[in-house]
C-alpha cells in the first residue's frame, strides 16, 4: 500500500479551517479529504452521506469502536460522536493521494500522535473571541445554547495550540489561504 502524508487542520468551531481546507483541495492536486464519521444530524439538505460525513447511528458508531475500526474517535458534544475510520485513510492512500483532515482540536492531537512525523498539524485561530462569536453568529446555524457551548469549548481548545506543529492566524482570509498553501506545499515536497 502507498503511504501518503497527512495534513491536519484543527481549530475551534468557527475559526475558518473548513474554508481553508476546501481552498487547498481546489489548488493542490494530490490531496484528498478525509471524511469523518459522525452521529450528528445533517445540517440542512446540502450535507451528503459519504461526501461531508459518514452519518452513522450511535449503535453503528459504537460497533465500529468495538471492532477497532477508528484511528481516533471522541464524543465531541454529548451524544455526538466523531471519528476517523482506518478504511478512509486506506482508501485515500490506495488512490496515491495525501490525506487532509478538518477536525476538532482533540481529534487533531490524536491524529498527530498516530501519524507522527508523517503528518503536519496546523492550528487555525482567530484574533480574539469576539471575532469567533461573530463568525459563529453569522452562520445562522446556532441556537443561543449551542453558541454558548461552542464559545466555552473554544476557550478551552485555545489552550492546546502549542501541541500543533504550527499556528495559522486566520485574520484576513486571502492571506491565510496563501499561508496555508505554502505550508502544505512545502511539507509535501520534503
Amino acid at each position: 500500500m502507498h503511504q501518503g502524508k497527512a495534513i491536519i487542520f484543527s481549530a475551534p468551531s468557527g475559526s475558518g479551517k473548513t474554508t481553508i481546507v476546501k481552498h487547498l483541495l481546489s489548488v493542490i492536486d494530490n490531496l484528498q479529504f478525509s471524511i469523518s464519521a459522525s452521529t450528528r444530524d445533517k445540517r440542512g439538505r446540502n450535507e451528503q452521506n459519504g461526501k461531508d460525513y459518514y452519518f452513522l447511528s450511535p449503535e453503528e458508531f459504537k460497533n465500529k469502536i468495538d471492532n477497532n475500526e477508528f484511528i481516533e474517535w471522541e464524543e465531541v458534544y454529548e451524544g455526538n460522536f466523531y471519528g476517523t475510520l482506518k478504511s478512509e485513510i486506506d482508501r485515500i492512500w490506495n488512490d496515491g493521494n495525501h490525506v487532509i483532515f478538518d477536525v476538532d482540536v482533540k481529534g487533531g492531537i490524536s491524529l498527530k500522535k498516530y501519524f507522527g512525523d508523517n503528518a503536519l498539524s496546523i492550528f487555525v485561530k482567530v484574533p480574539d473571541m469576539e471575532t469567533l462569536k461573530s463568525r459563529l453568529t453569522d452562520r445562522n446555524t446556532e441556537s443561543e445554547q449551542s453558541l454558548s457551548r461552542r464559545l466555552y469549548k473554544a476557550q478551552f481548545e485555545m489552550s492546546f495550540e502549542n501541541q500543533f506543529d504550527t499556528t495559522l492566524l486566520n485574520n484576513e482570509l486571502n492571506e491565510s489561504l496563501k499561508q496555508a498553501e505554502g505550508l502544505v506545499r512545502n511539507f509535501l515536497k520534503n
